[in-house]
């Protein structure tokens, strides 16, 4: 009538081995607590700021260019677009480091 399978010993961990594993995943939470709203504001924080400052000095060194060196081009339109985009991916290898990082973390709990 009863279908099921009987457990044994070696089917089911102990309850000792039970409370082992609970335990562990609370100190680890416990370590490695989730980050707050202002973890979140300081990373978009360093994100912004990894983009302005090479954009605002492109534009500046540009614009001291632009005036002891005049010519038919713009110093300062050219270097302010190349500052940013040095900006930009300096803001993408922080965004992708930190994606990484997560990622491994999130496999290493998997794995255990």
């Amino acid at each position: 009538m009863n279908n099921q399978p009987k457990k044994t010993k070696q089917d089911s961990p102990t309850f000792a081995t039970q409370v082992g594993a609970k335990a562990a995943r609370k100190l680890k939470a416990k370590r490695n607590a989730t980050p707050g709203v202002w973890f979140g504001l300081g990373m978009m924080g360093l994100v912004g700021w990894s983009v302005v400052v090479p954009t605002l000095l492109g534009a500046a060194l540009g614009i001291w260019l632009d005036q002891h060196y005049p010519g038919g081009r713009s110093w300062t339109l050219a270097l302010l677009m190349a500052g940013l985009t040095m900006g930009c991916f300096n803001a993408w290898h922080w965004v992708d480091k930190e994606d990484q990082a997560i990622r491994d973390e999130q496999k290493e709990d998997d794995d255990e």
